[in-house]
């Protein structure tokens, strides 16, 4: 008996495994795998090749980080069972899809893409960029792709990656005739790019004002002890600022008693609240937040073989996937067959 064809609406997202992931990837895309993976066929991919073309000069980083990433997956929430979780890597065709899309978009356009740009220039790369950096979003086009996804959950300054995706799409629609790549809506979440806990950039394991999901309780006490406020809001009599401040922006993200927040910026803005008091509230929700993620985070660790295997498995499923999809863009460009 076959098996019944699974028309959910199909997702890809992933993340580049250069460390272990912090509150930033859980409000701007983890939660809401979470919530998507029962009404949709979401594959989650680690994207281990792609973080070595910023990271070519200490692979072991981007290796050592594939099962800590995994393990943050499985801690907040992610179902094995209901989300196919796999490695870039080793899913062959994504490559030579890559291979082949890039015989469809100019340097040119590569160079012009708003996102690569911003990456170059934070980088310092200038002219020395390396190829597989500035070919980022063909790589990512073969991923979505190849999967046929149709959504993609990016922040917004990704967007203009899911642009180049349909362009390619478009391209090599209109080579082989007929609609054979499926073009992808990219999901903007609600909340966007979470600040650091400096507040003066993103939320960013290099810039070292990220907080771990793993962070221990006394990690997350002296993160939101550090945290930026209003620098004019000397005492609690002041009236204050709540845009701009980094722990109503964090207490908006995660805080889900949504009239006690209000009521504490109708407060701090008239000068009836301190900053203490403030991060003390925040700091309760975030160790309830990651409490329980801790804890399954530490049981996951502790079993890698296990991890490991359903890692095995989920590339072994996205491997037959994404062959199938090269198999057919093969067959319908006209490339010479031996077989």
């Amino acid at each position: 008996m076959s098996s019944p064809i699974d028309s959910r609406p199909v997702i890809l997202t992933g993340d580049r495994p250069t460390g272990p992931l912090h509150l930033g990837h859980y409000v701007g895309s983890l939660r809401n795998r979470v919530a998507l993976q029962h009404s949709h066929r979401q594959y989650l991919l680690l994207a281990d090749t792609q973080a070595l073309t910023d990271n070519a000069d200490d692979p072991d980083r981007v290796r050592r980080n594939v099962m800590e990433v995994a393990f943050d997956y499985l801690a907040v929430g992610i179902d094995p069972a209901e989300t196919t979780i796999c490695l870039q890597s080793a899913l062959p065709a994504l490559a030579e899809l890559t291979l082949l899309y890039l015989n469809f978009v100019t340097v040119g356009r590569l160079e012009r893409n708003p996102t690569i740009k911003t990456e170059i220039q934070f980088r310092g790369f200038e002219r020395d960029i390396p190829a597989g950096f500035l070919c980022y979003p063909v790589s990512q086009a073969a991923d979505i792709t190849a999967f046929k996804a149709t959504i993609v959950p990016v922040g917004e300054d990704q967007a203009p990656l899911i642009e180049q995706t349909n362009e390619i799409v478009r391209r090599l629609n209109r080579q082989v005739g007929r609609e054979i790549l499926f073009e992808a809506d990219a999901m903007i979440p609600a909340v966007g790019r979470l600040p650091g806990v400096d507040g003066k950039a993103k939320m960013s394991k290099s810039q070292g004002n990220a907080i771990p999901l793993s962070a221990s309780p006394d990690v997350i006490r002296q993160a939101v002890r550090r945290m930026y406020t209003d620098p004019d809001h000397l005492c609690a009599a002041d009236p204050g600022k709540v845009e701009g401040n980094v722990v109503f922006t964090y207490l908006d993200a995660f805080a889900e008693n949504r009239d006690l927040v209000d009521e504490m910026k109708v407060r701090y803005r008239k000068g009836e609240l301190g900053d203490m008091a403030v991060k003390r509230h925040l700091e309760d929700v975030l160790q309830a937040l990651l409490a329980p993620i801790r804890e399954r985070r530490v049981r996951y660790a502790g079993d890698p073989g296990y991890v490991l295997d359903l890692l095995r498995q989920g590339t072994l499923k996205a491997r037959e996937r994404t062959e199938a999809t090269l198999d057919e863009l093969r067959a319908a460009l006209g490339l010479f067959r031996l077989t």
